[in-house]
Parts: C-alpha cells; structure tokens; sequence
C-alpha cells in the first residue's frame, strides 16, 4: 500500500492499484487503524484498487489543526477521492466506520457504488433509547482510557473481537490510541438523525457477529425493518468486528455483494 497525506488535513490515507478494476474503501473502527483490514487488503488487492486511511485521531492521522474534528471526514475522503480521480467507490465500514461511510453516503451519493456496514446502526434513524444506551455504553469505556490505556484496550479487546487472535490484534493496534484523540471524536452526534437520507441509488448490505453484543442485533433488525430492501448477513463466529474474527467469511460475503448485489454468510 502506497501512503499519503491528503493536503490541508490531517488524514493520511493509503492506496493499491490495480489497472481497470473498481475501487473499494475501507473505513476502520474506533480506536485502531487502517491494519484492522489487512486480511482484505491481503486478499482484494489483485481484484481490485483498494482505498483505506486513518481516521482523524488514529494510526497516522495525528497531525491537526485548531477546529478539525472527526464530522469533516466526510468532506476530507471527497477530497481523497477527487485526488484519485475515483468517480464512484464502493464502501466498507466497520462500527464507528459504518457511521462515518453512511454520513459519507448521505453527502455524496453519486460517489458511491454499493455501501456495507457492519456493527453500526442506522444514523438516519436511530432510536433515543439506544442512542443513549450506546452513549453511556462509551463513556464507561472512556472512564477507563482515562486512567488506563493498557486497561481500556484490555477492556475493549473483549467487547470488539471475538476470536483470541482478533482480540490480540485489535488490542496491539488499540494500545496505540493516544488519549488527547477522545476529543476528535466529540462532535460524532452532529451526524445522527440530522438529515434525511435520499432514496438509495446503490446496493445496500448490513450485518453483525453472532456474538456482538444485542443492542447491535437489534440496531440491524430495526435498520432493515427501515430499508427492507437492503441485505443482510449475521457472521457465525464472529463479535463486534467481522472482518478481523473471519475474514474468510467477510471477504467471501463482500465479493458476492459487489459481483451480484447479494449477500451469503
């Protein structure tokens, strides 16, 4: 993967090319980087041009300036794929991810190709309750970053992965997150139930781990009772973060949904 920083911002992104294919991006979950999809990487990169960065706070987008926050992502990966001279790209997020590539997609929708979200919800209409059950869910967790980045990653390790070798990884990336970076993320509200999304234009896929925890079962019920037309797929063997607890499974769910429309899993 080729990196680079995107100009005026502090997100450096990365890039693998492949001649006459179409573009996938990969937007990570909280508290990691972009490694959290290697096994994707790994594996598509002689399919197809793949697209992954590091979203403001994480990995190498450490670099900031007075007044920049994570609700300019959106305006940023436009500006990414403007650099590329990527027209229309299909998007994979993961939790906070699935947040920020359905904000994305609410802004941009002539720019995306198909939209995948695993282990979020749907921001165009998330219930108050959960919205403040998930609030208080994250900031039990944020009590612990404060006094503790060994035991918040411990912690976290648990609740985002569920096979040992997916908790071990996510926890080597997760130690990383610098505490100071807490504060990019304060302005992730401003993009739930503020606009009405359009009428999708692109496939739609949603999906969680057997093993993720029931407010996340319940968040895709109620999105796909939402979009009915949208697929979904509940990954066996797998938490919070799919792609990491079987990537044989996700890349293989992926590819039938970008080749076809359709999902299996």
């Amino acid at each position: 993967m080729k990196q680079h920083h995107l100009g005026e911002s502090p997100v450096v992104y990365y890039t693998s090319r492949k001649e006459k294919a179409d573009w996938i991006l990969f937007i990570h979950a909280a508290f990691v980087n972009h490694r959290m999809f290697q096994p994707q990487i790994d594996y598509f990169q002689d399919k197809y041009n793949i697209l992954t960065l590091d979203i403001i706070g994480h990995g190498q987008s450490t670099k900031t300036r007075k007044g920049d926050s994570i609700d300019k992502m959106s305006a940023w990966i436009n500006e990414i794929l403007k650099a590329e001279k990527i027209e229309r790209i299909h998007i994979v997020g993961i939790s906070l991810g699935a947040v920020l590539a359905q904000d994305f997609a609410n802004r941009y929708p002539e720019a995306v190709q198909s939209l995948a979200c695993f282990g979020g919800y749907d921001i165009n209409n998330f219930d108050v309750r959960m919205q403040r059950e998930n609030g208080a869910s994250q900031m039990r967790m944020m009590f612990k970053a404060i006094f503790s980045v060994k035991w918040f990653a411990e912690a976290n390790r648990k609740i985002s992965a569920y096979t040992l070798q997916a908790q071990k990884d996510f926890y080597e990336m997760n130690i990383q997150f610098p505490k100071k970076s807490f504060m990019y993320l304060a302005s992730l509200n401003s993009m739930i139930n503020v606009r009405q999304a359009k009428p999708r234009n692109y496939p739609l896929l949603i999906g969680c781990g057997k093993y993720d925890i029931p407010m996340e079962r319940t968040a895709v019920e109620v999105w796909k009772k939402n979009e009915p037309e949208c697929c979904v797929v509940i990954f066996d063997g797998a938490g919070h973060c799919v792609n990491m607890d079987v990537p044989n499974q996700f890349n293989a769910a992926m590819e039938e949904f970008w080749l076809s429309g359709s999902c299996k899993g």
